[in-house]
């Protein structure tokens, strides 16, 4: 009996959890690959183990916008429009933002002020439902436009066509400039949004889309009395870049530099938190920090150096995912939602 007690022994073991012979084989072989050097350590955090248990699900901070709320402080940021997987991606997107509880930000709706032709690829209130931020989406040039023409009643249309929450105004001199077939802005975007906001009843959330803002262009919109500001910095899809790879190699030999003009993220909140002691309003605009944003960790730290009501802002990761089936999304975005829970939990900022 003695010889077959540790028999007995590792059988109760193995009955009571049937992968350990398994894991533990799996930590021996995997052991000298699972080292991670002092170098590589992210120096962003503390690891706090002590303070929390594992985190429940649906447990991140809600987030009140335009009278909605998020119930995952992440927004998923402009797509596309107006080509052939257009509505497949935003039908998706929407549909994950519904599941998990995120804000929803259109890509560019230009299409629809005059038609609607593509408006089956933007219409995805029914998928998103009634109770989270939905904002269509216009260029500056294009407003200005509407604005001169005394043509701006078509842009709350729109809104109500799409049942969307507000719109956002991209602001982009320097993609148009590099761009071939570009719009050119007679008047700054400054003026332009500050007539806007005397001219339509509806929220407006103003972006820059792949270079960001300097403090003086930040201090000016923190005065404005906007929904938000998303900040789209430096460190995402560049798009003043991306049209010189469009345009000929004698442009891109002149203008490359220019294309790696601007700011981070983390360089323009440090500036927004500067400035916030001197602003009169006491309704803070919700930001928007996206542009870098590579995964849950960026978010998770932008969101703890923010003074300001936030959410954090994904695009590529999101689009890369939306374009198969809906299944693929929804495992990256619980993947994304469960290591911000864990986040949340466990890691504080230095």
């Amino acid at each position: 009996m003695a010889n077959e007690l540790p028999e007995v022994q590792n059988r109760e073991l193995s009955d009571q959890d049937p992968t350990a012979e398994t894991r533990k084989k799996d930590h021996i072989d995997m052991a000298f690959r699972s080292r991670v050097e002092a170098g590589d350590l992210d120096k962003r955090f503390y690891y706090e183990p002590m303070l929390a248990a594992h985190p429940l699900a649906g447990s991140l901070p809600s987030v009140p916008f335009l009278g909605k709320t998020l119930r995952t402080p992440v927004w998923v940021s402009s797509m596309t429009g107006g080509t052939a997987l257009a509505g497949h991606i935003n039908r998706h997107l929407a549909r994950a933002c519904a599941e998990f509880g995120m804000g929803m930000g259109l890509g560019s709706c230009r299409q629809l002020l005059y038609s609607d032709e593509f408006l089956a690829d933007f219409d995805v209130r029914d998928e998103m439902g009634p109770d989270l931020p939905l904002l269509a989406n216009l260029g500056v040039a294009q407003v200005e436009k509407l604005l001169r023409q005394k043509e701006a009643d078509r842009i709350p249309a729109m809104l109500d066509r799409l049942r969307a929450d507000g719109l956002f105004i991209h602001v982009n001199p320097l993609q148009e400039a590099m761009q071939p077939e570009g719009d050119r802005f007679e008047r700054p975007p400054l003026e332009v949004v500050q007539e806007v906001l005397e001219t339509l009843q509806c929220p407006i959330v103003v972006k820059e889309v792949g270079q960001g803002f300097g403090p003086e262009s930040l201090r000016a919109l923190l005065q404005l009395p906007l929904a938000g500001i998303e900040f789209a910095a430096a460190g995402g899809t560049n798009f003043a870049k991306l049209e010189l790879l469009r345009s000929t190699p004698e442009k891109r030999a002149i203008f490359e530099k220019i294309a790696t003009v601007g700011h981070t993220a983390v360089e323009m909140l440090q500036w927004a938190n500067e400035l916030k002691p001197t602003l009169a309003r006491t309704d803070l605009p919700l930001l928007i920090l996206s542009g870098g944003v590579r995964d849950f960790l960026d978010g998770y730290y932008l969101l703890q150096q923010s003074a300001f009501p936030a959410v954090y802002g994904q695009a590529s990761g999101f689009l890369k995912h939306a374009q198969g089936d809906y299944a693929d999304l929804q495992a990256y975005v619980q993947a994304q939602v469960h290591g911000l829970e864990l986040a949340y939990a466990l890691l504080r900022t230095r």
